[in-house]
This record gives C-alpha cells, sequence and structure tokens, in this order.
C-alpha cells in the first residue's frame, strides 16, 4: 500500500503549518501551575530558566519527530496516535516557553534548526515502517523522561511551578512510550538507547546557553 500523492500532499502542507505555529512565539497563555510566594534567587532562577530552555527545546524536537513519522505512516491509527503525542508536545512547549516568560528568559535560537531536523529524522524512521517508528516513540520517551528526572533532582525545591510543569510532562511523556509499546512498537536494544543519549547531550550542552 502506498501514500497517495494528494494526501502526502496534503499531509506536508500540514506539517509546514503546525511547524510555522510552534516557531512563532504563542502569547497566548495556558493552564501552568501559579508562581510561588517563594522568591527565587538569582541563581536559582538563572538555572530554572536554564533548564526550561532545554525542555522547550526537547519539546520541539519530539514534536517534529511525530509529525515527520505520521507524515509518512501508512497506518491510520498508528498515525492517529502520532499527530495526538505532537499535539501534547505542542502543548508541553508552551507552557515551557510561559513558563521562561515568567522567569525573564527566553527559548533558544536553534529551534527552527532542530525542529527542522527532527522532521527529517522522524520520516526516516516512519519509512523503516510503524512497528519502528513506534519503537523510535518509546526510545524517544524513555530519553526524556529520564531526562527529566535529572533536571527536577537538578531544580531548586523552591520552584514549585517549574517543577509541577516538569512533573505533568513526565506523566504524559511515559504514557506515550507505553502506548507505542501497546500499539506494537518494537523496543529498541541498549546501544542503540545509548546513541540516542549521546545526541540528546548535544542539543541539551548548546541549548542550555544558546
Amino acid at each position: 500500500m502506498t501514500i497517495r500523492s494528494e494526501s502526502l500532499i496534503d499531509r506536508l502542507i500540514g506539517v509546514v503549518d503546525t511547524g510555522l505555529r510552534t516557531l512563532v512565539q504563542d502569547k497566548s497563555t495556558t493552564s501552568i501551575p501559579p508562581e510561588s510566594d517563594t522568591k527565587l534567587s538569582f541563581d536559582e532562577k538563572k538555572n530554572s530558566a536554564s533548564l526550561m530552555r532545554v525542555n522547550h527545546a526537547g519539546e520541539v524536537c519530539a514534536q517534529g519527530l511525530y509529525e515527520g513519522q505520521a507524515l509518512v505512516s501508512r497506518n491510520e491509527s498508528v498515525r492517529g496516535e502520532l499527530l495526538q503525542a505532537a499535539r501534547d508536545e505542542r502543548r508541553h512547549l508552551q507552557w515551557c516557553e510561559e513558563r521562561l516568560s515568567q522567569l525573564e528568559d527566553s527559548r533558544s535560537v536553534l529551534v527552527p534548526i532542530f525542529y527542522g531536523m527532527s522532521v527529517f529524522v522522524g520520516a526516516i524512521a516512519g519509512l523503516v515502517g510503524d512497528k519502528m517508528s513506534l519503537g523510535f516513540v518509546e526510545a524517544t520517551e524513555d530519553q526524556v523522561v529520564k531526562h527529566l528526572d535529572k533536571h527536577l533532582a537538578e531544580m531548586s525545591s523552591k520552584d514549585s511551578c517549574s517543577r509541577e510543569i516538569l512533573e505533568r510532562i513526565r506523566e504524559d511523556e511515559k504514557r506515550h512510550g507505553l502506548r507505542a509499546i501497546e500499539k506494537g512498537g518494537v523496543e529498541f536494544p541498549k546501544p542503540v538507547k545509548t546513541g540516542m543519549t549521546l545526541a540528546s547531550k548535544l542539543m541539551t550542552e548548546t541549548t542550555r546557553h544558546i
């Protein structure tokens, strides 16, 4: 079974539209937790902003991956799962962006590059087949959950707003990974996940400061 050219064109238009909405900063407010009355020190605030910038970039990457995978998926059920996950990631990045604004900081300038690369990688993964594509989702979310655990350990306990955002995101990401396996995804071997960890570290280190 092949994807009809008209259908592929429609999907490409959808990816471009979503990408533009992702890359243009969203000024609308979202339902993030209220800020704590506890004042953060300069260093605590700077650290939280750095971590939220990394997480924002990570959510952009995840959205791009899922958009790319959905672009070439031949199974409507799998495609629906991927698009729902992408919508969740967009909500997450909006939370991160709003929190960054509250912390008087901004997102990484590398976001457009990461989004474009992620769509490309996602499409390549999707072309391998839906089982491998879903396995890629599980492997990606496994890495994200580990990153979030690390960031929660690094973040000040006084920053209840940022911490609750990361905990909400963690819950969604874990669910995405479990759903991917339930839908027939193939769990990736440890060496592959290790390689993905190294790649994510590159993104982490660059977006902390840029």
